[in-house]
């Protein structure tokens, strides 16, 4: 294997970057770093690292010189889409330097998601379900692997301790622009607002969920996702989640049976700075559909999905899960699920009517074929999680060819 040169964006709130430079670094690969913003630099100690102070015009010219001055043979970034990203990421491919792009996992919670160039919508996966029957025959079914836990206090403390560093900013890096779409402090003073609105509901949503699932009603579910995610901002064709609970009323209104139901389930990790309870008994009413409309800020998942005539999604990770529990799943978006046979291939009037289940053999195909080609076990937040992820990413980074190269049937 040869040594390579890595040259590190914006990671995630953790110390995950950190501990993975460490990790490469013993490998015997050089590591450089651009640290953005003061939580940047926060979670990145005395390691190697160049900052970038400059308006967000210059920082081409800023990443082509350091490409040159450290001769970078790879660039790893968290999130392709971020505005400090996508100049960096398209100037790597001109000069013929490969991108890693870090996300979420697709299936969560225990994995994290690596891919080449780009992942979700920039994903260089195919949307074809003939090349992952073929790709995912031969692979074995993915093993529960070390268990770790992951929770949610962690990821919150650390994002906290990366936005109090970032109140040193306006000294030292006074030009940076976050891309989150809420200021940190008023999100953290909504997010309290909404846990005590989940405190107050958990048992009433627990009921509810009990009783639709032991209920004759046919129901569908709208999980929904958050309005900062990059994948409804920037990849969905609708301005937020409040266009997309409008669209699906409309439509459920005008086409589902009369005696059906719709379950809208709020994201676990929405913020709180909307109001969704309101949002959705207001469009309820709009459309007549009081009474029929059932909003939820907790609650079972699983349960839901087992019980569903089917799932709406724009293009959450949850479409997933639904497919894994066999639940008809229309994707309003583009997700790496999009697929004929998986995702329903319909107009949303008629899945209200008569959805269409996924192929439960291909999903088995598709499951396989993603985590083998894109997931790294392991999570960002928790101290297990880091570790895992950092032991399991090293080999595809340094790779000489990416893993979907290396299947029989590569993509065309």
């Amino acid at each position: 294997m040869n040594a390579r040169r890595f040259l590190l964006l914006q990671g995630v709130c953790s110390p995950f970057f950190m501990r993975l430079a460490d990790r490469l670094q013993a490998e015997g690969h050089g590591v450089f770093k651009v640290n953005f913003n003061a939580g940047d630099r926060a979670y990145w100690g005395l390691r190697p690292a160049a900052a970038f102070r400059r308006e967000l015009a210059a920082l081409p010219e800023f990443i082509d010189a350091l490409f040159t001055r450290h001769g970078i043979t790879d660039q790893i970034v968290f999130g392709d889409w971020r505005p400090v990203h996508e100049p960096a990421l398209r100037l790597a491919r001109g000069r013929g330097i490969r991108n890693h792009v870090f996300e979420e996992g697709y299936f969560r919670p225990h994995w994290v998601t690596l891919e080449r160039e780009g992942a979700n919508a920039h994903s260089r996966l195919p949307r074809d379900a003939a090349w992952f029957r073929r790709a995912g025959a031969g692979l074995p079914d993915p093993t529960p692997g070390a268990a770790f836990a992951a929770p949610f206090w962690k990821r919150a403390a650390h994002d906290v301790a990366y936005h109090l560093a970032g109140l040193g900013n306006p000294l030292f890096f006074p030009r940076y622009r976050t891309h989150a779409p809420v200021r940190a402090d008023r999100e953290y003073l909504a997010y309290l607002r909404r846990f005590a609105r989940v405190r107050a509901r958990r048992e009433a949503d627990r009921a509810r969920v009990a009783a639709l699932a032991q209920g004759k009603a046919p129901f569908f579910l709208l999980p929904l996702q958050l309005d900062a995610d990059a994948q409804i901002r920037l990849h969905s064709g609708y301005r937020d989640m409040r266009g997309v609970i409008d669209h699906v009323l409309e439509s459920f209104a005008r086409a589902a049976p009369p005696q059906a139901r719709l379950v809208v389930k709020n994201h676990p990790l929405d913020n709180g700075v909307r109001d969704y309870a309101r949002v959705v008994a207001a469009a309820a009413a709009r459309r007549g559909l009081a009474g029929r409309v059932d909003y939820l800020e907790s609650g079972d998942l699983d349960s839901l999905l087992r019980h569903a005539r089917g799932t709406v999604t724009v293009n959450s990770t949850v479409g997933v899960t639904a497919l894994a529990a066999r639940c008809p799943t229309l994707a309003l978006g583009d997700p790496i699920y999009r697929i004929a046979g998986l995702a329903a291939d319909q107009p949303l009037d008629a899945f209200w009517r008569a959805p269409e289940g996924p192929d439960p053999e291909l999903f088995r195909c598709f499951r396989n074929a993603v985590i083998h080609l894109t997931q790294v076990r392991g999570g960002f937040y928790s101290r297990e999680g880091i570790e895992l992820a950092v032991e399991n990413s090293v080999r595809p980074l340094t790779a000489d060819h990416p893993l979907l190269e290396s299947l029989p049937c590569k993509p065309s």
